[in-house]
């Protein structure tokens, strides 16, 4: 009987998704229920590179950033319900909605990004997303991404 996967440090991570730094925005993923959902985490560090631009005097982590991450979460979770299939392949964002930002993120923070499928057909997948810091909403989605063979 296959092991069940539930969590992923950052070597498997590596492993099954494409990002490196700087784009590589999770350190580890939790809680992974195959098909279902998982919660990615991120800790957010003031040496991020974006924060010497987003804003030097105060500095917040980029919105689109954090839905990012929360698409490296949900490609994650997909690796593992996908197992093997997923090898050599790339996922593309095809569509990004319902996007609200409630709180800022500042360095310090232990970012956590809530996934959960809605639906998927073939290559297609559909989440619904949600960040928290602190168990506080700071910012949600609902988002669709592809899985591609990569164009060489």
């Amino acid at each position: 009987m296959e092991e069940t996967i539930t969590e992923l440090d950052i070597d498997q991570i590596r492993k099954r998704i494409p990002h490196r730094p700087p784009m590589l925005l999770i350190e580890r993923v939790e809680q992974i229920v195959p098909d279902e959902s998982a919660v990615g985490i991120k800790m957010v560090s003031v040496g991020e590179p974006f924060f010497a631009g987003h804003f030097p005097d105060y500095p917040i982590m980029p919105g689109v950033l954090i839905v990012e991450a929360m698409a490296q979460t949900a490609a994650c979770m997909v690796s593992v319900t996908l197992g093997g299939d997923t090898e050599d392949k790339l996922v593309f964002f095809t569509t990004i909605d319902k996007v609200k930002f409630r709180k800022p993120v500042r360095p310090g923070a232990l970012l956590k990004l809530h996934i959960e499928k809605i639906s998927s057909k073939g290559p297609l997948w559909k989440f619904r997303g949600v960040a928290t810091v602190d168990d506080m909403r700071t910012s949600e989605a609902e988002f669709a991404a592809m899985i591609v063979d990569p164009q060489r």
